[in-house]
């Protein structure tokens, strides 16, 4: 770590402290050429990649949007919050494992479809319905013949 007061390259840890949550570790540090000393503070950060829209744009992922989706999709369905957290927590774990930078938006739509299956069958229909845009009645019934 450079000091920013000298920007001489090499201090020393003189203590470390974890917040409260455990998501933040507090150094105190001391320069070894000016003997001034500084603090600094490391976070974990979680890199989820870029998702690329059917127009080309790029997108944040966001957890928020599709939870939304999923939210819709689960109207008026006996599916807890703590099943479609750990089901956004999965879709978020199978994107880090990829390892990419960029997926396509149809590969999140299809991670929120394989969650909605396994976890309730009407929300899966419902979003299925939507997100595949069905051209006509036969593959609609395709899809329910499916599961």
């Amino acid at each position: 770590m450079r000091c920013p007061y000298c920007g001489h390259e090499e201090t020393q840890v003189v203590e470390t402290r974890e917040s409260d949550e455990g998501d933040v570790v507090r150094r105190r540090r001391r320069c070894t050429s000016c003997d001034k000393r500084f603090t600094t503070y490391e976070r974990s950060e979680i890199a989820l990649p870029a998702v690329v829209k059917k127009n080309g744009t790029r997108a944040e992922f966001d957890p928020a949007k599709v939870r939304a989706s999923m939210d819709l999709a689960l109207r008026k369905r006996p599916v807890s919050v703590e099943q479609v957290d750990a089901a956004i927590e999965r879709i978020q774990d199978r994107l880090l494992a990829t390892g990419l930078r960029e997926v396509p938006s149809t590969r999140v739509g299809e991670l929120v479809m394989r969650e909605l299956k396994r976890i309730d069958k009407v929300a899966y229909v419902r979003f299925a319905s939507v997100y595949r845009d069905f051209e006509d009645v036969d593959a609609f019934r395709q899809l329910i013949r499916d599961i």
